[in-house]
């Protein structure tokens, strides 16, 4: 594997997720969590069209404001738990969210940030002009677009062709980047504190909620469209079934 990163903790998420499926199926219990992913509030990179994935850069005003009217739309929900990733544009993004929840008489959960909730990598492209990026991307196969490559090619490929136009090979491939997102998900099923019917405060990122929706949704939903930061997308999240089977999309981008 060529992909900067090495989680063995991965592996022990994914066995504790297996120990809560089976704690589950022996004493035949539901156990469905209602997560809500936000994407992070717009940041300097956002705005100049730049591809942010392991990289960072700060929030605009904008960005301030999307977190705030993101933490509004979900003032009314008790939430169990809180996650995000270990970028600033995430962590910032879910304290203000958490402060509005907090004001509003909730109980605030502490916030669990991990890596596993990053974005994907896109390696040497880091920070690189969307558009350069992935020309040089799908011009070797024929394509001259992010969209250009997912039409001919499926939305697997758009990973795949970044990391193989790599000089570096760090860009995550498709099966590196579900490998990681996979360990996100099992790391909130082995949260032994939440029970069915939980709800959940997820930071998410734009390409990884558009993968998600892509793989998990049905034909009803548009995605022909980026995820808007600060929007939100509520997914049900049952812990006792296979990853494949796990998610179910009910709502997307509002």
């Amino acid at each position: 594997m060529n992909a900067p990163w090495h989680t063995p903790g991965v592996f022990m998420y994914l066995r504790a997720a297996r120990r809560a499926h089976d704690h589950a199926q022996c004493h035949n219990q539901t156990m469905i969590l209602h997560l809500h992913l936000v994407r992070h509030g717009q940041t300097t990179f956002n705005r100049y069209n730049r591809l942010q994935g392991w990289c960072n850069a700060p929030l605009t005003v904008s960005g301030l404001a999307d977190a705030d009217k993101a933490g509004h739309k979900l003032e009314h929900i008790t939430f169990a738990a809180a996650y995000c990733s270990d970028t600033s544009r995430a962590q910032i993004t879910a304290a203000r969210i958490l402060d509005i929840n907090e004001a509003a008489g909730h109980v605030r959960p502490e916030l669990v940030s991990d890596m596993h909730f990053r974005e994907q990598c896109y390696g040497y492209f880091e920070g690189q002009d969307m558009s350069l990026a992935w020309t040089a991307a799908g011009g070797p196969h024929g394509a001259k677009n992010y969209n250009d490559i997912v039409e001919k090619f499926g939305l697997a490929a758009t990973r795949d062709f970044l990391k193989e136009a790599d000089p570096f090979h760090d860009a995550e491939s498709d099966a590196e980047y579900w490998e990681r997102v996979e360990g996100a998900f099992a790391l909130i099923a082995a949260n032994t504190a939440l029970k069915d019917g939980d709800d959940v405060l997820q930071i998410s990122h734009g390409n990884t909620l558009l993968s998600l929706a892509h793989r998990f949704g049905d034909d009803t939903l548009d995605l022909s469209e980026r995820p808007a930061n600060g929007s939100v997308t509520d997914i049900d999240f049952d812990t006792t079934k296979p990853f494949n089977e796990a998610l179910t999309i009910v709502r997307y981008n509002w």
